[in-house]
């Protein structure tokens, strides 16, 4: 099974990088599908989303389970790695912040696509959430503490209550067309600045 990271098997070869930017973009295409159409959604509809062929995705990913395993695995990589680069790129830590909230909304958003075949009874799911986990707390840490060091935000936020705020605020918005999850958590955000 992929999961976006090199092959580390003995004798395995890594992944030259026009093959990671294809999976990449198979893993992509997968997750759109499954935010419009659920993660049962033909193969051949996430193939013509990818530019591809099925037979180029049954030989990326052997089963269904596989792609909704290395999509997750994708999309908590892409985010983890967004956050230091926000950091250097961005105007403020706190504009780093702000931007990377954004984005964990837009994968909390498609993690409810998968939500019915994460919470399965099916083992080959369960070491996603410590992986969710793993990468991302240390990412919202890292982003609250540089906010705080500049002054921007209080000191002494939980990243990880404030990224279960965040999944429960987007959670509201399951069919409710007046709801904007999006708006909410940029208050919730902006809440988190101090008072000049």
């Amino acid at each position: 099974m992929s999961d976006g990271a090199q092959d580390v098997r003995p004798g395995a070869r890594p992944k030259r990088a026009d093959a990671k930017r294809n999976e990449a973009t198979l893993l992509d295409a997968a997750a759109s599908v499954f935010v419009t159409s659920g993660v049962e959604a033909p193969i051949r509809e996430i193939a013509a989303e990818a530019g591809v062929g099925t037979a180029t995705i049954y030989r990326h990913f052997a089963t269904r389970a596989d792609l909704i395993v290395a999509v997750y695995r994708h999309q908590v990589d892409v985010l983890a790695e967004a956050g230091p680069a926000l950091l250097a790129s961005s105007d403020t830590p706190y504009a780093a912040l702000d931007r990377w909230f954004d984005l964990f909304v837009d994968f909390v958003v498609t993690k409810q696509g998968l939500a019915a075949v994460l919470q399965s009874e099916d083992p080959c799911y369960d070491p996603l959430h410590v992986h969710f986990l793993d990468r991302l707390v240390p990412v919202c840490a890292e982003l609250l503490d540089a906010a705080a060091a500049a002054g921007e935000i209080r000191s002494g936020q939980d990243p990880y209550e404030l990224m279960r705020g965040v999944g429960g605020l987007c959670a509201g918005a399951r069919g409710q067309a007046r709801y904007d999850a999006r708006r909410l958590v940029g208050l919730l955000v902006a809440g988190l600045r101090r008072s000049r």
